[in-house]
């Protein structure tokens, strides 16, 4: 019986061979696998929090700000239109008429009219409308996602429209802002430039400001007013949060006492 010997060429450049036997071989245990996917699972159960707030706090800051410069170029378009702005007609509540065409003043109405002519008319909007019923809320959808709640005098701004919500007043029926998404989902700003009163001092003959009604000028009046102090336990809504911010060169401070 013959043996048959094979034989094969190098290929062009190599200088020996590598037996398989020769080989390091590596492998992991299911127990190394398991343990390797845990750490990672730990390690983004800790990170991924932290970098989705850090998100929504440079979403916010970013359309805030955006929000301030878009309508208060609004504001001077229309003072072109309608000369200074301290001497446009005051806004007027409306109401729904009773059976008697009187109005009924536990029904209010969005005054569409004011905002659409003085505001609105200069924006780009995606959608205006009124918010449900028996409430003086105007809607206007911004093209970035955010949403402005036009209500009087004052102005509520959601960076992200989908955040919008409202609460019904089970005694009255009226409709009233989320106080706890105050200063974290919607910032509050005021537009009175005709105002003299004495708490009015910074939005006198200004056009839409962060809210700072009665405001002494001091940074520890914004966060630590009982009742409208950007701090988690007030009285009413944390409107002040919005001049904190602004003070803070449009960013959300480090030490901002909400959590996004």
């Amino acid at each position: 019986m013959k043996l048959k010997f094979y034989a094969f060429t190098l290929a062009e450049g190599a200088t020996h061979v590598a037996h398989w036997n020769n080989s390091r071989k590596i492998a992991f245990t299911l127990a190394e696998v398991l343990i390797t996917l845990g750490i990672i699972g730990v390690v983004a159960a800790l990170t991924i929090p932290t970098l989705m707030a850090n998100h929504r706090r440079q979403v916010a800051e970013t359309r805030i700000e955006k929000f301030y410069t878009t309508i208060n170029q609004a504001v001077k378009m229309a003072e072109v239109d309608y000369g200074d702005m301290t001497q446009w007609e005051p806004y007027v509540k409306q109401y729904e008429k009773d059976e008697n065409g009187n109005d009924d003043k536990t029904k209010e109405l969005p005054n569409t009219e004011y905002w659409q002519k003085y505001f609105l008319a200069y924006m780009k909007t995606l959608k205006v409308e009124p918010y449900g019923h028996n409430s003086s809320c105007l809607l206007a959808y911004l093209p970035d996602g955010s949403v402005v709640n036009f209500a009087n005098g004052s102005i509520q701004f959601y960076p992200s429209a989908k955040d919008f919500k409202f609460l019904v007043d089970e005694d009255t029926g009226k409709i009233k802002n989320n106080m706890e998404y105050s200063g974290v989902k919607y910032f509050t700003f005021l537009f009175y430039p005709s105002g003299t009163e004495a708490g009015n001092k910074y939005h006198y003959k200004k056009g839409v400001e962060p809210y700072k009604w009665n405001w002494d000028g001091t940074k520890e009046m914004l966060l630590n007013n009982n009742g409208i102090g950007c701090k988690k336990q007030v009285s009413n809504e944390r409107a002040y949060c919005t001049a904190l911010i602004q003070m803070n060169g449009w960013k959300i401070p480090k030490d901002y006492p909400l959590r996004f």
